[in-house]
């Protein structure tokens, strides 16, 4: 695979490519973005990327670009890379602009879509650690896949000092609303079930594939629920994950439920 960019109308080698200092992505966070998996040449769940993408930026008032042009952009990176299978990672800022945090009228988005090659091992199973961090299942921007991922950073970060590989965010009233960059569910009674958006979880994705192929129930989970679950699984675009222990204490598993997800999220 090569490395040919897309950025703001064109393509270009990755050394080409130069963000204006000024741009608000870059200083403020000011911005979304989305994961792709490319799978035989084709970006899978194109559709749902894209109407989340859009609800993005409604919410942000960022002007849309588009939406045309940027499925071309997508398919140009995808065929001037000769991908078959990897990722795309676009980007999509409010643009530049002066000091401050107002924006200017009439600014215009920066658009970057970067492809990245397959990952070449399966994640690996999650040891989760339950983060200080919250989820504020009240702001509109928990539903919003921003640039600023300061608190799952964080979050993570705590997980690691604390000797596990993947965090529990909680939202504000204690409640499980997802893990650092992926949403969780537990089996119960051979049910699926994941946290609702009302409760902070991103709307990711793979989630939504599955509720929409009524695998998956959405239903408010406490910590409590986890250690009882016959298996606990992180999903997103690029992957499905076995949980196997929370705070240091082990969790039951079930690797048929794993295997059942991504069969799901494969088809």
């Amino acid at each position: 695979m090569s490395d040919r960019l897309w950025f703001n109308g064109e393509m270009l080698d990755r050394a080409q490519v130069h963000v204006d200092p000024s741009d608000r992505g870059l200083l403020l966070g000011d911005g979304v973005f989305e994961t792709m998996r490319v799978q035989a040449g084709r970006i899978a769940h194109l559709p749902r990327h894209l109407a989340r993408l859009y609800a993005g930026l409604e919410i942000l008032m960022i002007p849309p670009p588009p939406r045309a042009g940027v499925e071309d952009a997508l398919h140009r990176v995808i065929a001037e890379n000769t991908m078959t299978e990897g990722s795309l990672r676009l980007t999509l800022t409010r643009g530049c602009g002066p000091r401050g945090l107002l924006p200017p009228e009439g600014v215009s988005p920066t658009l970057l879509i970067v492809p990245f090659p397959p990952s070449v091992a399966r994640a690996p199973d999650a040891h989760l650690v339950t983060s200080r961090m919250r989820r504020d299942e009240n702001s509109p921007l928990s539903r919003v896949k921003t640039l600023n991922y300061l608190p799952n950073i964080l979050a993570l970060m705590e997980a690691r000092q604390r000797g596990g590989n993947e965090a529990v965010l909680l939202n504000i009233a204690g409640r499980v609303a997802e893990a650092s960059a992926s949403n969780l569910l537990i089996q119960r009674d051979g049910m699926l079930l994941t946290p609702p958006v009302t409760d902070g979880a991103l709307p990711g994705v793979a989630r939504s594939v599955l509720l929409d192929m009524r695998l998956v129930r959405e239903r408010t989970l406490t910590l409590a629920d986890l250690p009882g679950a016959e298996a606990v699984v992180l999903i997103n675009s690029m992957m499905v994950r076995e949980a196997v222990t929370i705070d240091g204490v082990a969790l039951r598993r079930e690797p048929s439920t794993a295997a059942r997800i991504r069969a799901a999220l494969a088809s």
